[in-house]
């Protein structure tokens, strides 16, 4: 699931006019997506919205994205929730859909826009602090990286490419986005764009106008994604993670177990409805994403959990997983008492956790055992449970 950002609030931007162009109207073949790239899950959101979700956070607004003819759909449903976001169609080329999309904002008059690449999802706010800081000075900045490796120029010899001439890797930089820019600047530099058909960047097509275009350090989490690899890269194939709880037996209390309320002489007792398995399927969730476990989440602490149904913190831990960019491989989890009997329960527990995780329910193993009346769960004075599961990258 996404997070809604209709009503998140906004930082102060430096500027307090400042729009934003999300560049989307590829077709992204080379990330052998079966869609275009930036509509493709990545770390569990579409690949635009990361990038979106960060300008939205940092109070830019509005935020226009140019998109390829007939991907209304698929784009609106990646950006769901985020108020600020308009849509609009690109051309043939990246220079043709940024000046598309300037002209379309040009209604609303921006002082400042940021143009950016919807396949570099990672956008840290320092970034655009400091790009829109340094158009104080200039009309234009960009973001950049220095080169680390050794250069050379490659040349052509008798039918086979040799190296050549070394450069200066000194003088080089690495250029990422968002680029910034004064609007009318930028607005009226596209409109006199006359070079190659397609520029590389807007930065060209400012300098081509006579436009001085500071630098500022970028960030290597802007790395654009381009290959297949790059949607595997940074996070193991598959994680584990395992959790286990104990709750008292009391009388007068309900008992829920996986999510399905029990007939019995006790319940469990607890904080929230004391769902033991439940809370140890969470553990088990929040271990194999390394995000802590149920009681940081849900501190028993806190009087908004009490009597609170137990499917909420497993659902929030299922997003969380997403937002890892990993789905349930599969989960096993292991009731421990003398009484109820589980087995008649079985089916629809596994049914019930499927449902709040959002999964078919042959990814999900619910079974029993006893202590043969050992411990206090022989004696029948609480009920343990222990799960594990495995996470597959999406």
């Amino acid at each position: 699931m996404s997070q809604d950002l209709s009503e998140t609030p906004r930082r102060p931007l430096p500027h307090p006019s400042t729009a934003a162009i999300v560049v989307a109207a590829g077709k992204g073949l080379r990330a052998g997506q079966p869609i275009p790239k930036q509509f493709a899950l990545w770390r569990g959101k579409p690949v635009i919205r990361h990038s979106v979700e960060a300008l939205a956070r940092a109070g830019v607004a509005p935020i226009l994205v140019v998109i390829p003819q007939g991907a209304e759909d698929v784009a609106a449903a990646a950006l769901v929730g985020i108020a600020s976001v308009r849509f609009t169609i690109g051309g043939a080329t990246r220079q043709e859909s940024v000046r598309l999309g300037l002209e379309v904002l040009a209604g609303s008059k921006p002082d400042l826009v940021l143009i950016h690449d919807a396949a570099r999802p990672v956008l840290p706010s320092a970034v655009i602090d400091r790009l829109l800081g340094a158009l104080s000075g200039q009309p234009g900045a960009i973001p950049v990286l220095p080169v680390a490796d050794s250069l050379a120029h490659a040349e052509n010899e008798e039918g086979a490419e040799v190296m050549g001439a070394p450069a200066r890797r000194e003088d080089l930089r690495r250029v990422q986005t968002p680029q910034a820019f004064r609007f009318p600047e930028i607005l009226t530099a596209h409109r006199a764009w006359d070079g190659p058909t397609n520029a590389g960047d807007d930065a060209q097509v400012a300098q081509a106008a006579g436009l001085r275009i500071a630098v500022v350090e970028g960030d290597e989490a802007l790395h654009k994604l381009t290959y297949a690899s790059d949607f595997a890269v940074g996070a193991p194939p598959i994680r584990v993670g395992t959790g286990y709880d104990v709750h008292r037996l009391e009388e007068g209390e309900e008992l829920w177990l996986c999510g399905v309320k029990i007939e019995h002489t006790h319940g469990l007792s607890g904080h929230s409805d004391a769902d033991v398995a439940i809370h140890a399927l969470v553990d088990a969730l929040l271990g194999a994403v390394g995000r802590g476990d149920i009681g940081q989440h849900f501190p028993p602490s806190d009087p908004q959990w009490k009597g609170a149904a137990s499917d909420r913190f497993l659902a929030h831990a299922g997003k969380l997983v997403a937002e890892a960019g990993y789905a349930l491989g599969n989960a096993d989890v292991t009731i421990i008492c003398e009484a109820p009997k589980i087995g008649p329960h079985r089916e629809a527990m596994r049914a019930r956790l499927a449902e709040i995780l959002a999964v078919d329910p042959s990814l999900i193993s619910v079974k029993a055992t006893t202590t043969e009346k050992l411990g206090f769960t022989g004696r029948s004075e609480g009920i343990a449970c222990q799960a594990a599961v495995s996470l597959v990258r999406m």
